[in-house]
């Protein structure tokens, strides 16, 4: 959630870090600050609202500083204020830390301090932990540090720097990610790599349980309790380009219009459709394993949990195995049982997630053998698998997930299939979804050209408050998605279900007037879902339907059809989302929202 940024080098800090903290805004924040060391002392600045109200609070104090830290925070302890904002500071002043995660003892730990005569100024569980490492300070940074984390109960990431240390940045992490950018005679410790390609692409990936000591000459990194660990250095694959904006007006619009281009490149290379194989390297060498399972868990949050509910559908339909999806932060705190033979994938945009990292670790724990399913190289989630697929579609700054939703599906069908050939599934039958899968770029393409006419569509709809977005069978996961996706931005009120649910209940909403989504496109239920239309348009209802091309019959039922080409259905999904991630992005437009960065929302949730 929030952003830390952390340099140590040659050139003024404060511009580095100003600019990092810039390149970390779409992670979601409420306040913002940062500590420069210089002079024997520490300036602190901080400011609650955007980037930009902290860089109005700069003056000439600190400019030359070559050390310093940053941070945007996302309130958890306390609301946001300027005393509650980071960098947080010990009782001498001398020592200043930022801080992601949560110090789930932090009240504990907080009584021990005012028994030794020292009180915290804000209401947050971060400046216990400030004033943990000044008590403990001796004259070594690195100990008192270690020291202090030996105390704590929860998650953090942080960086920590001393006026009597002036030279050194130590920084750990246990939750929460943290990457040290490797430059010529300096180094950028951040909370996610977009802070630090500007810069340089080489970096190393902190693991859980360790921590790292910075100076101008170099870096140590070891475990809590000193054990030197040593790391492997690798490269950012993406560039800076890939992060800015590039001529759109929201991050939210660059990725939904990047589709074609980041579908294609989580294909490249692994669809042989004249032969109908799909290779996928990450996972080839458990290709005996995976088909000997017995049962599929999926596990996630928020857009990936959806694209685990349309993996169960693939799973059970392609590779005729038992697959069933749950929520990440219900599964971690049950007793799941983990049979012989079950195989948990863990999907995560970032890899990053706590809840998902937590249920990973859980199954892992019950023996499961666990699949990763991310975007970020690297990543916790990466690291921690056993194995897994990377979706390669580039980075992704918009806080409400597009392209990186569409890549999961992608990678989930190719998965389906691999694991079908392997079982039940013909030839074939193999070789026409191989066939079809490969085509969808440039479909995509073409169904993203129905944007204006999406955007006047909504503009009819923009002040009604109340929607729904009904679909079955493998587009009952996308009637989720997209009503998720238009509260997530319009903060309109939206709600997805499978179309026959409706009658069940939620048909008592329907009034005069209410827009209603279906996703109507061709399929085996296609007859049902016309008759589930039927239903809302005789209760005053008004359609906006997604069909397959060529479906003229419910342009008489629907006020407005928006069109996706034909293909079999276990790959419908990656198309017919298009369609109502436009929708949602011109209705949040259209109602003067800040798209990229939503309400209370942030990008990767790595907290509970």
């Amino acid at each position: 959630m929030c952003g830390i940024v952390g340099y140590i080098g040659h050139r003024p800090a404060r511009p580095i870090l100003i600019e990092g903290l810039k390149r970390l805004e779409y992670r979601g924040y409420d306040s913002a600050g940062l500590a420069l060391v210089h002079d024997d002392r520490i300036t602190i600045r901080r400011s609650v609202g955007r980037i930009a109200a902290l860089e109005s609070k700069l003056d000439d104090k600190g400019s030359d500083a070559i050390v310093g830290i940053a941070h945007t925070r996302w309130a958890t302890h306390g609301g946001p204020s300027e005393k509650n904002a980071h960098p947080h500071v010990s009782r001498s002043g001398r020592i200043a830390l930022v801080h992601n995660g949560i110090i789930e003892n932090y009240r504990a730990l907080r009584t021990f301090l005012e028994q030794q005569g020292i009180c915290c100024v804000s209401e947050t569980d971060t400046e216990v932990l400030a004033q943990l490492i000044g008590h403990f300070y001796d004259g070594n940074l690195e100990q008192a540090v270690r020291d202090a984390l030996h105390e704590v109960q929860g998650t953090y990431g942080i960086a920590v720097v001393s006026a009597d240390e002036p030279d050194r940045l130590v920084a750990a992490r246990k939750g929460s990610p943290l990457i040290i950018g490797i430059g010529d005679g300096e180094y950028i410790l951040a909370s996610d790599a977009a802070a630090i390609i500007a810069h340089t692409h080489q970096v190393i990936y902190l693991s859980d349980g360790e921590m790292a000591t910075l100076t101008r000459d170099g870096f140590r990194t070891m475990t809590l309790d000193a054990v030197p660990v040593t790391k492997e250095v690798t490269a950012v694959e993406f560039s800076l380009d890939q992060i800015e904006l590039g001529g759109h007006e929201h991050f939210m619009a660059k990725e939904i219009f990047e589709q074609p281009q980041s579908i294609a490149t989580t294909l490249r290379g692994r669809l042989d459709p004249r032969q109908g194989v799909v290779t996928l390297g990450g996972i080839a060498h458990l290709a005996r394993d995976m088909a000997r399972a017995r049962r599929i868990i999926f596990t996630a949050q928020g857009t990936a949990w959806h694209a685990g509910l349309v993996g169960e559908y693939l799973f059970e339909d392609i590779a005729k195995l038992p697959a069933e999806t749950e929520y990440a932060s219900e599964f971690r705190y049950r007793n799941p049982v983990i049979e012989d033979g079950t195989v948990v994938i863990a999907i995560s945009q970032s890899g990053e997630t706590a809840d998902t990292l937590a249920a990973l670790r859980e199954a892992k724990e019950k023996g499961a053998l666990v699949l990763g399913v991310v975007n970020a190289v690297g990543s916790t989630i990466a690291r921690e698998s056993d194995a897994g697929v990377y979706l390669h579609c580039g980075p992704e700054i918009g806080v409400a997930s597009t392209k990186a939703f569409t890549s999961q599906l992608a990678v989930l069908i190719m998965m389906a299939i691999r694991l079908g050939r392997r079982r039940f599934l013909s030839h074939d039958e193999g070789c026409r979804l191989i066939r079809a899968l490969a085509e969808v770029p440039n479909m995509a393409s073409r169904v993203l050209q129905q944007s204006d006419a999406i955007r006047e569509a909504v503009q009819q709809y923009i002040n009604r408050e109340n929607w729904l977005f009904l679909g079955r069978g493998y587009n009952y996961p996308i009637a989720l998605e997209g009503a998720l996706k238009l509260k997530e931005i319009s903060y309109i009120h939206a709600e997805g279900m499978p179309a026959a649910e409706m009658k069940h209940g939620p048909i008592a909403l329907i009034n005069e007037g209410m827009p209603v989504v279906f996703i109507a496109t061709q399929c085996h239920q296609y007859d049902k879902v016309i008759s589930n239309i039927e239903e809302v348009r005789s209760r005053g209802g008004r359609i906006i339907a997604v069909a397959t091309e060529g479906d003229t019959e419910i342009t008489s039922l629907a006020e407005h059809v928006f069109y996706v080409p034909d293909v079999p259905e276990p790959i419908q999904p990656l198309l017919a989302v298009l369609p109502l991630q436009l929708l949602a992005y011109h209705a949040a437009v259209l109602r003067g929202c800040n798209v990229d960065k939503p309400r209370n929302l942030a990008k990767s949730v790595t907290v509970e």
